[in-house]
């Protein structure tokens, strides 16, 4: 034992477990007046969104959650679903967000599985989730949140009331200065969410107090907030808890600007009206934006943080959104990893590249976040680091705190997703000499044709520099020849005509012949909620 080892030792004095649920209440009290949220006409100080998140987590509290008792929200991207990421955890809860696009079946699996025992529920939803309730083993008290800002004009209809009492009227039981639970260590579950489920039953990831918080600072370093930034929530909250932005914000005491349908009106109003510094969103929501009406579209004379995941924007969407006055962050991460943990940490040299130097930098994912202690690729068998080439293909793994506790009540699932000591990602990647990553494809993604390797995005990524096309997506199309073979989806852009013939000799000329596909489709291209590609779908539609 070393002189630092004796007599200075853990106490309440010098350490205290790290969690979100801090940031909030140093904000309220730093800055009581200041605007939190908007929400069509509703202004919400710090000091009441600290309030009534406390309300929230007094009202659980007395109904009897708590410590790991799992509080369910089928919510939009409202001001009650930024309060259940504060009160649900304040109550020592687990909350579990979930996706509103999901069916039935795939929610009442969810509410079973986590044994949720509160249910908050926006009127839009509750068809689905009436219907999920009803195939449901667990009964939770349900709570119906109407949304007092939900447009006259709007695309959906409310649903008629489900639950046992209303979100406001459940608040109103709360106390405003409840004495809120700290977690007892910052190991403790903080929120859960579950995988997309493309093969079998979603599995349940689990966050812990400790990576939300090291994630609060990680986003604000990564995407370069200042104080006060104004934050409009394209990205849904259900997805990896918003990449943790809904605790983010409180550090910068900046403001959250909700929107329950992203429209491009309804983002560049917002934009305007209330100067919005930063957004998140999947590369459709560059296109949308860029691709809006004249009539749709809003000046704005300051610089707006795009952060963006998923497959990079094709170069022609990058100078778009510049021409538009946004600069586009690439991120990328999983659901495991709290949202994104790498990030295309850009240099200024790279600003005087060509186009297509430029291009090859702006495809790389990056390096690991601040909040991430490890990035590598790696073989998946022998756990070796692939040589930094830019060519040899390996394995994406992470290793942190902002890497999942794991698997809910899945030891199997949890034990070879960390094995070797390191979380095996399933995505493919090179690493460049730099130490930049660059992903390849997922490893059920790649197509072996006559023994050789083709990466799918390679094959998009020379789709998307075609003109007419807005979303392409390469999956592999049995051959009794080669085994498998290129087949492209592409949907092109409103109003542009390409034939399949005229982007065939386009890739022909950006690509080795055995890489082009053999046939192309034109078909919508199936999307998630959060705009990801469907492959597994479009992988049932080849016939």
């Amino acid at each position: 034992m070393g002189i630092y080892d004796e007599h200075l030792d853990r106490n309440a004095a010098n350490y205290q477990p790290l969690t979100p649920l801090t940031f909030l209440a140093r904000a309220a009290e730093t800055h009581p007046d200041r605007t939190a949220i908007i929400h069509g006409a509703l202004r919400r100080s710090y000091r009441d969104f600290y309030r009534r998140s406390r309300q929230l987590a007094s009202a659980l509290a007395a109904r009897g959650i708590g410590r790991g008792d799992t509080v369910a929200a089928m919510l939009s991207n409202t001001p009650a679903m930024l309060e259940a990421h504060h009160g649900v955890p304040m109550a020592g809860a687990v909350l579990l967000s979930i996706n509103t696009r999901l069916d039935a079946d795939i929610i009442a699996f969810q509410l079973d599985h986590s044994e949720a025992k509160v249910v908050i529920v926006d009127r839009e939803f509750a068809a689905v989730m009436g219907e999920a309730l009803a195939k449901a083993e667990v009964t939770p008290l349900v709570v119906d949140y109407d949304d007092p800002d939900f447009p006259q004009n709007a695309p959906t209809e409310k649903g008629d009331p489900i639950g046992s009492i209303e979100y406001e009227a459940l608040l109103a039981e709360g106390d405003p200065a409840f004495e809120w639970l700290m977690p007892r260590d910052e190991w403790d579950a903080i929120s859960l969410n579950y995988t997309s489920g493309t093969t079998g039953n979603p599995k349940g990831v689990v966050y812990h107090h400790r990576g939300a918080a090291l994630m609060g600072y990680a986003n604000v370093v990564a995407a370069g907030m200042g104080r006060h930034p104004v934050y409009l929530w394209t990205l849904p909250m259900f997805h990896c808890n918003g990449w943790c932005f809904p605790w983010t914000l409180a550090v910068q005491a900046g403001t959250h600007v909700c929107l329950r349908w992203v429209r491009a009106k309804a983002m560049y109003d917002a934009i305007a009206d209330h100067r919005v510094t930063h957004l998140c969103g999947a590369p459709i929501v560059m296109a949308t934006l860029i691709n809006a009406e004249e009539a749709d579209k809003r000046g704005f004379d300051q610089t707006v943080t795009f952060n963006t995941a998923a497959a990079p924007p094709p170069q022609a969407v990058l100078a778009g959104m510049r021409e538009a006055g946004f600069e586009v962050t690439h991120l990328y991460g999983l659901t495991e990893t709290y949202g994104p943990a790498v990030v295309n940490e850009w240099k200024e040299e790279w600003n005087a590249l060509d186009g297509p130097a430029r291009a090859a930098q702006t495809a790389r994912q990056g390096v690991r976040y601040p909040a991430l202690e490890a990035l590598s690729v790696r073989d998946p068998e022998t756990m070796e680091e692939v040589p930094t080439d830019g060519e040899t293909i390996g394995e994406v793994m992470f290793r942190g705190n902002i890497v999942m506790r794991g698997y809910l009540k899945n030891p199997e699932a949890s034990a070879e997703a960390f094995r070797g000591g390191w979380f095996h990602s399933g995505d493919l990647g090179v690493c460049h000499e730099d130490g930049y990553i660059e992903l390849k494809d997922r490893a059920k993604d790649i197509i072996i044709s006559g023994g050789e390797n083709i990466s799918s995005i390679e094959v998009e990524n020379a789709l998307y520099q075609h003109p007419a096309v807005q979303t392409a997506a390469v999956v592999a199309k049995p051959d009794d020849k080669w085994g498998e073979t290129p087949l492209a989806f592409v949907e092109l852009k409103p109003g542009r005509s390409a034939s399949a013939e005229e982007l065939l000799e386009h890739c022909r000329a950006r690509l080795a012949r055995f890489k082009c596909p053999r046939e192309i489709r034109f078909s919508e291209v199936p999307k998630t909620s959060t705009g990801k590609i469907q492959k597994y779908v479009l992988r049932k539609m080849v016939g």
